[in-house]
């Protein structure tokens, strides 16, 4: 791709490091803000900016936040007793949107993956211990991805609070084997958590 601007291949190749932008998606996105008035573009990049700078993350479920307690874990409306382990922020918003779960998060950050390098120590699995030994929590949902790596670390975190008297459960299996859970359509993901089922019984299947 050649560029007649040094600016215009600078702004195309950053787009371009994006999740799923190519260089002709991101040479569009470029050429639809070299449209746009100058103050708007800025307004733009200062949001932009701006979220990167003063994200933060809950202290208690990890999930992204204004605050240092996100407003799941900070609402008198929410089961606090019931925990839903999750393996990212996208999974919190699909499993949100089915309006079915009234419970708060725990946000692991991840899924076991040796192939991939990832192992329990570099997820917050600790930190989710902690909230089953301080905390009156009654159940733990495993809502993980139905895949080899899903199933290995529901197995991993299952035996790290087995001494612990909190029920476990995952999610049913209405999302097939190999899915991702953030790509799951709203009803299938509710009736699967609807469903959920005893944790022994998964493992058996």
């Amino acid at each position: 791709m050649v560029f007649s601007s040094a600016l215009i291949e600078n702004a195309v190749n950053e787009f371009a490091k994006l999740p799923g932008i190519g260089k002709k998606t991101a040479l569009r996105l470029v050429l639809h803000l070299l449209k746009q008035d100058v103050n708007q573009v800025q307004q733009f990049s200062e949001v932009m900016a701006r979220m990167r700078q003063h994200i933060k993350f809950c202290k208690l479920c990890h999930n992204v936040s204004d605050e240092d307690i996100c407003s799941i874990c900070g609402s008198v409306t929410r089961h606090k007793n019931i925990v839903c382990v999750v393996e990212s922020i996208r999974d919190v918003m699909a499993i949100e949107n089915t309006q079915q779960f009234n419970g708060v998060y725990h946000v692991l950050g991840g899924i076991i993956s040796p192939i991939d390098g990832i192992g329990p120590d570099q997820l917050n699995i600790h930190s989710l211990v902690e909230r089953v030994q301080q905390q009156a929590i009654e159940e733990i949902i495993m809502a993980l991805s139905p895949t080899i790596e899903g199933d290995t670390t529901i197995y991993y975190l299952s035996k790290k609070l087995k001494d612990y008297p909190v029920k476990i459960t995952t999610i049913a299996r209405g999302i097939a084997f190999g899915g991702e859970l953030e790509y799951a359509d709203e009803m299938t993901l509710a009736r699967s958590i609807s469903n959920r089922l005893p944790l022994e019984s998964y493992v058996q299947r």
